[in-house]
């Protein structure tokens, strides 16, 4: 009878199981990382400029706030602008009762008149 042998090859304990093939040279270590740190770097550039206009246009907006404005707050309050001091905003929230509530001007959260006016 043909008996089949069958013949593997082991490598001993703490070697490298995996050689490069003759002849060939391993790039360094940063060349390999390099398109990852480019590409996260890009990536904090882009998220930042994005932020910034945000803020801006949110800075804007609160300077241009007037008596008269009707505004929304963060805590969901709808009212209109009564009086505009440089840090805090009067807003009349309830016609029947006349009752008006001073906000941080970072509480507010829109301009709604400002928004009508640009759908129209």
């Amino acid at each position: 009878m043909n008996e089949m042998q069958i013949v593997a090859q082991t490598t001993a304990p703490g070697t490298a199981t995996s050689k490069p093939a003759p002849g060939t040279v391993e790039p360094p270590g940063f060349i390999t990382w390099t398109p990852f740190i480019l590409l996260a770097v890009l990536m904090f550039v882009f998220m930042s400029r994005a932020n910034k206009g945000k803020d801006r246009g949110r800075t804007d907006m609160l300077a241009k706030m007037k008596k008269g404005d009707e505004v929304q707050t963060i805590g969901g309050e709808f009212g209109r602008v009564v009086d505009v001091k440089d840090d805090r905003v009067l807003v009349k929230v309830d016609e029947t009762s006349n009752t008006k509530i001073w906000y941080s001007r970072n509480a507010i959260h829109r301009v709604v008149t400002e928004e009508k006016a640009e759908t129209k």
